[in-house]
């Protein structure tokens, strides 16, 4: 499947993302490239394969769970496109 610039541009506007135009080319590449992938593996018998299979080990290593150092709210909010009161705006769901 090979995407069109302005999807691209489309995706970029949806992560609010400012490309530059070889950005967009580069991106056009290696995400049409990605979907036809997808689209291989789409192609594949996993008639066999139980949904919940997995290729870890049943009893997967996790590291423990521990409290550390959060990050200053001033760094967490630096990226947000709209704050109000210390925290992050979202448009409305419901109206």
């Amino acid at each position: 499947m090979k995407l069109t610039l302005e999807e691209v541009e489309h995706i970029a506007d949806l992560a609010r993302l400012c490309l530059t135009d070889e950005e967009k080319e580069q991106y056009c590449y290696q995400l049409s490239a990605i979907l036809e992938y997808a689209t291989r593996l789409q192609t594949l018998d996993t008639s066999g394969i139980p949904p919940t299979s997995s290729v870890l080990p049943e009893h997967a290593a996790l590291r423990e769970d521990v409290s550390g150092q959060s990050l200053p709210v001033d760094v967490i909010l630096s990226n947000a496109p709209s704050i109000e009161k210390n925290q992050f705006r979202i448009p409305p769901v419901f109206e």
